[in-house]
């Protein structure tokens, strides 16, 4: 029997609605199994979060907890598709000159600012030039090399680089520092302290509504949305609920229907995989790898001796800590790489096996011999609270260190004042979160070793240590057009930055997200979690 397109859509009951409101992705899925509900229009989806960074422009701060509410408020050039593609968001299309200098944008026409004002290729030269590479935390280090932005006309902006940009890693990069921001809402302001921060407006599918600090944020159905006929949704509510037992009960009588990135208790997390109402997996969030990391402040003077931070890393048992304290699920990291980047991956052994005597012995080395009462010295942590397995492994890092006679004081804040205290005050010792691999190293991941971000910057180099090898393989590798002969110039940066370990990238995971399963057009693509949620739609 022949079922040709018309048959398929009568037997899934599409027919009736039609297809223009459903997104390729949905429509394909649904002629390959034959049946699906159609998308219902209305209704909240509520979604927990386990903290809040106080900063709601992606466009001056990258991050998931950011991106995670404000990436259905404002949208990026381009972003990833189902394929893990770059698919045109507020770009339509795009072109690099021969000698990679030149890379220009067609922008897409006829959408409007949340305030009624036209998108522009001005709001993108301006976002570019003034936030992305002045403010942006993995900006500053992608667009050193932008020179300027041209603007011929409306619809096309021109980046023009000093040095060569790869169409790839770019296309890549602006998946995530690619959101573009009103210049008529922050031209001749203070940027950092301009109201739009915290009260974002975007060109997305959803507008902001309000923002109550430790409480909520709510975003309404945009009436104006240049995807005709989206989103489903009519409202969107984060609710932060920082205690686990809490966030697990909220999930489970349904006050919300889903919490991602790790944001439930992994014991719970555990549990809901085998309860039929909820899916729980790591499909949707593939783009975003990440570690546990262990960072050092080398304007202390223990720490700038390099066989201090080699010991460090020797005295904690990481496969123990995987296997026991969040349920196997990781392995030990053999750099800042993850496996799961086979373009980029040098496939090298963990540079750090547990090695309780190697430790003692290179801290003896180092002249720190055991004092009064076995302490060779002390240091103080700052855990910076991305998830629940961060301040479990700040207590085994303590305890850890203790064995080799090191004594940790653990300094507990919430996240905003966390970052605060790291990357801007640099008052911390160690710090211990987490890194987010996002495709290609040049995009949030050298920025972590690379010399010159900005203070205050989250997740960049504010540790008080430089090395011109790193520096200059960080940039070379950035420029060049060749795939192989880019691959070679990581697997010698990642030699160099394991050899000096200024921070250590301990162990390498994936998030997990729990969905009610009354949710549907979710996890559509690698980074769901950050994307905008058009086609997402919930049951009644």
């Amino acid at each position: 029997m022949i079922i040709d397109r018309r048959d398929a859509l009568k037997r899934a009951g599409l027919l009736a609605l039609g297809t223009a409101a459903w997104s390729p992705a949905a429509l394909t899925r649904a002629l390959a199994q034959g049946s699906a509900q159609a998308p219902r229009r209305g209704g909240v989806l509520t979604v927990q979060l386990n903290g809040e960074q106080r900063v709601l422009n992606p466009a001056i701060r990258a991050s998931t907890g950011v991106y995670v509410i404000t990436s259905k408020i404002v949208e990026p050039l381009v972003d990833l598709d189902q394929d893990g593609k770059p698919a045109g968001v507020l770009a339509t299309s795009w072109e690099a000159a021969p000698d990679g200098k030149t890379v220009t944008f067609r922008l897409r026409p006829g959408v409007t600012w949340h305030d009624g004002k036209p998108f522009t290729s001005a709001d993108v030269q301006y976002t570019a030039m003034e936030l992305w590479k002045k403010y942006l935390n993995y900006g500053t280090q992608l667009q050193q090399y932008l020179e300027a932005v041209d603007t011929p006309d409306a619809g096309t902006a021109v980046f023009r680089y000093s040095r060569p940009m790869p169409l790839d890693l770019l296309l890549r990069a602006l998946c995530d520092l690619g959101y573009v921001a009103p210049r008529h809402v922050f031209a001749g302001t203070n940027v950092l302290e301009n109201p739009a921060n915290t009260a974002p407006i975007g060109t997305g599918p959803f507008k902001f509504v309000a923002y109550e600090r430790g409480q909520h944020v709510i975003a309404e159905r945009n009436p104006s949305y240049w995807r005709e006929g989206f989103p489903y949704l009519d409202r969107i509510v984060w609710r932060f609920i920082t205690d686990k037992a809490a966030a697990s009960a909220a999930l489970e009588t349904g006050q919300v229907q889903l919490s991602t990135y790790n944001a439930l208790a992994l014991a719970d997390l555990d549990r809901l995989k085998s309860d039929p109402h909820f899916t729980v997996s790591s499909r949707g969030l593939e783009a975003n790898a990440f570690n546990n990391t262990l960072e050092f402040n080398t304007r202390r003077k223990e720490l700038a001796d390099v066989r201090v931070r080699r010991a460090i890393a020797h005295a904690i048992d990481v496969p123990f800590f995987i296997e026991n304290f969040i349920y196997g699920l990781g392995k030990p990291a053999t750099g800042p790489i993850p496996s799961s980047s086979t373009a980029f991956y040098p496939n090298n052994p963990p540079p750090y096996p547990f090695d309780a005597k190697k430790a003692a012995a290179l801290l003896d080395e180092a002249g720190y011999k055991r004092g009064a009462g076995g302490t060779r010295f002390s240091l103080k942590l700052v855990p910076i609270m991305n998830g629940e397995d961060v301040p479990l492994l700040a207590t085994f890092i303590q305890q850890s260190l203790q064995a080799v006679g090191i004594k940790v004081d653990i300094v507990n804040l919430d996240t905003a004042g966390a970052l605060s205290t790291v990357y801007r005050d640099w008052n911390f010792d160690l710090a211990t979160g987490w890194h987010q691999y996002r495709g290609d190293p040049a995009v949030s991941t050298t920025v972590w070793y690379r010399s010159g971000s900005p203070k205050g910057a989250p997740w960049t180099n504010q540790y008080g240590w430089q090395s011109d090898l790193v520096d200059r393989l960080t940039d070379e590798a950035a420029s060049e057009l060749d795939p192989g002969k880019r691959k070679a110039l990581y697997a010698q940066w990642v030699g160099a930055v394991n050899d000096e370990i200024p921070v250590w990238m301990m162990t390498e995971r994936t998030f997990l997200s729990a969905t009610s399963k009354r949710v549907h057009g979710d996890h559509n693509t690698p980074r769901w979690g950050s994307a905008d949620w058009h086609d997402a739609w919930i049951e009644a």
